[in-house]
């Protein structure tokens, strides 16, 4: 696949745009009934990128969702869901696939929290997990996305 970066994309309503420099480290399809609210669909999309290779490039998005530890970052505006930085885990950024132009070229590769998935949701991720993948899987999923995804 042909990554085409760097890319960009923004929020519904534009206010907010984002540039990423670096090809996902994996992508994935949250079950989980947070996700389920926060997108109003059946399962949020995401990819982690790497830290040093995400930014934004215009626009001021503002914490919403839990206003926990991990901040989920949206558009002030039109309050579109657009990244989130997991707390202690500063190394990436879990973007929103659906906010960069070409959204298609990210299909998810896991799902997780398949445990509270509406039972007709189907995202064909290759890899499921009731809840998240163990601690020490990720080394290898990561590979093997890259290998899956045309980057290996």
């Amino acid at each position: 696949m042909d990554w085409k970066l760097p890319r960009e994309g923004s929020c519904r309503c534009g206010q907010v745009r984002i540039r990423i420099s670096a090809p996902p480290l994996v992508t994935m399809a949250c079950h989980c009934t947070g996700c389920q609210k926060m997108s109003s669909s059946a399962f949020s999309l995401s990819a982690a990128i790497p830290a040093e290779g995400f930014e934004v490039i215009s626009g001021e998005p503002v914490v919403g969702g839990l206003h926990g530890a991990t901040k989920h970052m949206f558009c002030p505006h039109c309050m579109s869901w657009m990244f989130t930085r997991p707390e202690g885990m500063d190394w990436f950024v879990n973007l929103r696939t659906t906010m960069l132009d070409g959204a298609a070229d990210f299909a998810p590769f896991i799902e997780t929290w398949t445990a509270e998935k509406l039972p007709f949701a189907q995202t064909g991720a290759p890899h499921s997990y009731e809840t998240l993948p163990p601690m020490d899987a990720y080394d290898g999923l990561m590979k093997e996305y890259a290998e899956w995804a045309g980057r290996a």
